[in-house]
């Protein structure tokens, strides 16, 4: 049984130098602090470890014998702290992150690429999920962060603020004149919309900020992601509730336009979530501060 592994620690730089002097200069003790803990082992396994010569001092059977295992021990200990320092300096290790259709493609995928190419032995794994969803990884030990529309209210949660978003309406070239000016959420309504389906933090968003003004969406077509409405308002099948940040090459390029309300719609954000007082790796730690705003980033 392993009482003192100080005395393992003397033993060895014993061995290595052939002297109890030179062992407790490179171990910053005195040498009858080196003699005690030999003695104290040599008690312990009951066998005479050193012996000594004119030129200093040999290890017996017994002791060559103890360290050809504490030998094996201090490379196994080297070998971890190298590893360790590997991933810290990430030469090594794998990120998890949870992330939503649209916010992988018009936010992760552009730092994913930049990430890599910094760090190119560190494994990424990305898993398209609802905010929901990711929340309930992230919950499970499944992701290591997440990335989501926010707000959210949840205790176990750490949530970071790490892009702001414009939600909008758009369309095909059909409703141009439409565009013309600011219209109410009254008349909106009697276009066919686009949505996302029921379930959704951004449908949520939509469905609550009408309601907040006495209406009610009814959509004409309900689909899984923003791409799908893009796709089905570009080629004219009614207005689509989408994130202005995420079409603006649609709407310079004029294949779509932005049909304006008169109550403006407010800004929202995404964020980092990640579950309080549980840190992360050293490399999911690299990451997250890559995807903050250089303000709230992790010193």
């Amino acid at each position: 049984m392993l009482e003192n592994l100080e005395w393992y620690r003397v033993f060895y730089k014993i061995a290595m130098t052939g002297s109890f002097s030179k062992a407790a200069d490179e171990l910053y003790i005195t040498q009858p602090a080196v003699s005690y803990a030999v003695k104290q082992l040599e008690n312990r396994l009951g066998s005479k470890l050193f012996f000594r010569t004119y030129k200093g001092v040999k290890l017996t059977h017994e002791g060559e014998v103890l360290f050809r295992y504490i030998e094996k021990a201090y490379h196994f200990i080297e070998a971890g702290e190298k590893e360790i320092a590997s991933i810290h300096e990430l030469h090594s290790g794998e990120i998890t992150i949870g992330a939503s259709d649209t916010l992988c493609k018009h936010f992760l995928l552009p730092h994913v690429e930049r990430f890599h190419h910094d760090y190119p032995f560190v494994k990424l794994r990305v898993t398209n999920r609802t905010t929901q969803e990711t929340i309930d990884l992230l919950k499970q030990g499944r992701v290591d962060f997440g990335i989501i529309n926010l707000p959210i209210e949840d205790k176990q949660l750490q949530v970071q603020e790490a892009l702001e978003l414009q939600d909008t309406f758009v369309a095909g070239k059909d409703y141009l004149a439409l565009a013309q000016a600011p219209i109410t959420m009254e008349r909106l309504i009697t276009y066919p919309l686009l949505l996302l389906e029921k379930g959704s933090s951004i449908r949520r968003y939509a469905d609550s900020f009408a309601e907040a003004r006495g209406v009610k969406l009814q959509p004409e077509i309900e689909l899984g992601s923003i791409d799908l409405l893009v796709d089905f308002a570009r080629i004219g099948l009614g207005i689509a509730y989408v994130i202005r940040n995420f079409v603006s090459p649609e709407l310079a390029s004029g294949v779509l336009v932005e049909i304006k309300l008169k109550e403006p719609i407010p800004s929202r954000q995404a964020g980092i979530v990640t579950l309080k007082g549980v840190p992360v790796s050293a490399a999911a730690n690299r990451f997250i501060n890559m995807l903050l705003p250089e303000k709230h980033s992790i010193k």
